[in-house]
């Protein structure tokens, strides 16, 4: 059956500009980094992209290495861009990554022209595309001058190949650097895409938020603490189906007896707002009017549509929740 949008979908939505850009985003993207590609149910991740769409999300976030195996999520979401959404595209932004290792070689990873150059040629072939909206330096490359990771990524606007270019995991200083040297060359820098959450204050100890000022927007990954921030480790146990039973991304040992009742304190105090303890972790990210975006991941329709809720259930913070998620948060080790 031919998918139909919702036509609704952009009653709800919040959309913030990216920097000082023309580019507005979603208030929440999609982002297709471990749940995506070939091992994951082709029904459930077609099901997750419509559902977004169809609640206003236009953001769907890629890297070349996102799988897994690395590849495949590019792969995956070309195949649903294909299918589904494909007189869609003017609504949508696509986004993808390069900097870590995907390929054998001194040109498989970093940020030389040559693997930001040859990365983007292969993911616009697995996405069957000619151009990506956004692409982003994934990593800051100690041993290539910032000066050469500029010019190339300008480069490639000037093919057409992308839109806009974006930077991630870079701190405040080498952020502002990098943003100057693209500004210089008339190339339109819009995100830079940072790890940031209620137990992951890193960025703020940067003054990260601060240098951005206007200079580019905000987008965060990883808003829920690998799933720590979401109901699933309140009890105490460890779900079949969760990042911690994997033991990678998220390690077991994390779901300790202290941190299980910090959570559940995080937890009361998100039902007191009428939220569950994931709404309450974007919410408190989107509070900030400098957070251009928050990144969501999801296994399931139910995931993804409970995250989206928390635009309907947020309410401003108060000075007493703050100070209450705060006291919380400092004592987490």
């Amino acid at each position: 059956m031919r998918y139909t949008a919702e036509t609704t979908r952009y009653d709800a939505m919040e959309y913030r500009r990216a920097g000082e850009s023309g580019l507005k985003l979603p208030a929440l993207s999609l982002g297709l980094w471990h749940n995506f590609g070939s091992e994951a149910d082709e029904r459930e991740t077609t099901a997750m992209v419509e559902a977004a769409f169809d609640r206003g999300i236009t953001h769907f976030d890629l890297a070349n290495n996102y799988g897994p195996p690395p590849g495949s999520a590019e792969e995956r979401f070309a195949g649903i861009l294909k299918d589904r959404l494909a007189r869609y595209r003017d609504e949508l932004i696509i986004s993808t990554k390069a900097g870590y290792l995907m390929w054998d070689g001194p040109y498989g990873e970093w940020g030389s022209r040559k693997h930001l150059v040859s990365s983007l040629e292969q993911s616009l072939k697995r996405l069957g595309l000619e151009y990506v909206d956004i692409f982003y330096h994934h990593r800051p490359d100690p041993n290539t001058p910032l000066e050469e990771t500029a010019e190339a990524l300008s480069h490639l606007v000037r093919q057409g190949k992308a839109l806009y270019v974006g930077i991630s995991n870079y701190k405040a200083r080498e952020a502002k650097r990098i943003i100057e040297l693209l500004k210089a060359a008339k190339t339109p820098c819009v995100l830079n895409q940072v790890r940031y959450s209620l137990l992951d204050r890193s960025i703020e100890a940067d003054g990260l938020l601060d240098a951005m000022g206007n200079r580019a927007g905000t987008i965060c990954f990883s808003p829920l603490a690998q799933g720590l921030l979401s109901s699933k480790y309140l009890g105490g146990t460890i779900p079949a189906e969760s990042r911690a039973k994997e033991d990678r991304f998220l390690k077991q040992k994390m779901i300790t007896a202290e941190h299980v009742q910090l959570l559940n304190e995080l937890d009361a105090i998100a039902q007191k707002r009428g939220q569950s303890l994931s709404q309450m972790a974007i919410g408190w990210l989107l509070r900030d009017e400098r957070i251009t975006s928050v990144l969501i991941g999801a296994r399931s329709v139910a995931q993804l549509n409970e995250n989206i809720d928390a635009l309907e259930t947020n309410a401003p913070f108060t000075e007493v929740e703050i100070e209450a998620i705060d006291a919380v948060v400092r004592r987490w080790r």
